[in-house]
């Protein structure tokens, strides 16, 4: 908890938001004295969910909202508007505990154990998104496994740092030209090669992170959730989202998906609870219509998989041969690929790019 809260000030004060970034340690403070009032079934519990939700909104996307919003609301603009470190990641938390303390799935805690989930810094800033009751009987029970445990922590912080430094810093010269001006510029051939550049680089530079959080919490004897499995090589999209950031995938399936009512009801409803969840996905990832996009971009690939799943197509794959099954694993990477345009590119700049791409 004591390393959290100084993790937390010192990257606030020297990088995001100066001292008023720091100040936003007391969100943290006001969650971890305000769970106490949290009991199944109990109003708290929605009234924690409501603040975690509005503290997300205020500082991620207030601006975005003002700019869609009539000219004579610009005055509301929050010219000094900053990111709190890790504040995707943390309301995220905050919520999974609410919601399952309303639905009585996690017992309270102490307020120990509390702070040290919500100030554990290997996850802060960028997952993966943990679970209290997995995290508060690592510190009940610490592994007894302290030299395998500090072995393999090691050893993964390593691969972490080698995917980091060695591999996705070196695409980010070829992703560095996904921009208006190169776009405008450069021969047709090269834009498919910078696109699935930025494929590979956000795959292992966000799963260097994972790795290195993964690895420092078993430095502590702490297990953390894994967050990718092998996502590109999955030949269907359902499958993809199953391996890719898994524990943002299973939050939105447990407390968006399932809500909304899951795969229950007509399959007009089950599409619509898939899209809805995929838009979330979306503009979690960032405040701005090329995220939304992106969102619904896998939410339509998704409906397309299930519909193509219902007509008996697409069964029994893991029983196919490895040729066989070569078409949906092109056809998703593919599909992906050309999603993260919208996601590494605002609106106008992914337009830009698929125009000269398909046009010249």
């Amino acid at each position: 908890m004591a390393f959290g809260v100084v993790f937390f000030v010192y990257f606030s004060v020297t990088q995001l938001g100066g001292w008023w970034g720091a100040a936003c340690v007391l969100i943290f403070v006001w969650e971890a004295c305000f769970r106490t009032l949290y009991r199944p079934g109990g109003w708290a519990c929605w009234f924690g969910i409501a603040v975690s939700v509005l503290v997300l909104v205020a500082f991620k996307y207030w601006n975005f909202l003002v700019g869609l919003a009539p000219p004579e609301t610009a005055g509301l603009h929050w010219a000094g508007a900053f990111l709190p470190l890790g504040v995707s990641f943390f309301t995220f938390e905050f919520i999974h505990y609410a919601v399952d303390r309303c639905e009585g799935k996690v017992e309270r805690g102490s307020a120990g154990e509390y702070l040290a989930f919500i100030f554990f810094f290997p996850t802060m800033v960028a997952g993966p998104i943990k679970r209290f009751q997995d995290f508060a009987p690592c510190l009940r029970n610490p592994s007894p496994a302290w030299a395998l445990d500090w072995n393999r922590g090691i050893t993964r912080i390593l691969t972490g740092l080698v995917k980091k430094f060695a591999v996705a810093d070196f695409l980010t010269s070829l992703t560095d030209h996904l921009n208006a001006a190169d776009i405008a510029r450069a021969d047709r051939w090269v834009l498919p090669v910078w696109l699935f550049a930025y494929g590979w680089k956000i795959y292992f530079d966000f799963s260097a992170y994972s790795d290195i959080a993964i690895g420092s919490g078993r430095l502590f004897g702490i297990r953390i959730p894994e967050n990718f499995d092998w996502p590109y090589f999955r030949t269907n999209i359902a499958e993809f989202w199953r391996h890719w950031h898994m524990s943002l995938y299973k939050w939105l399936v447990d407390y968006v998906f399932i809500p909304l009512g899951g795969s229950r009801g007509r399959e007009k409803r089950v599409c619509r609870n898939i899209m809805i969840v995929m838009l979330v996905s979306g503009v979690w990832h960032g405040a701005g219509l090329n995220f939304l996009v992106w969102g619904a971009w896998h939410g339509v690939l998704l409906v397309a998989h299930r519909w193509w799943s219902g007509r008996g197509r697409g069964r029994q794959e893991e029983r196919r041969s490895l040729i066989s099954r070569a078409p949906g694993w092109l056809l998703t990477y593919l599909c992906v690929n050309i999603g993260w345009a919208f996601f590494a590119m605002d609106l106008p700049t992914s337009v830009l790019f698929f125009r000269r791409l398909l046009g010249g």
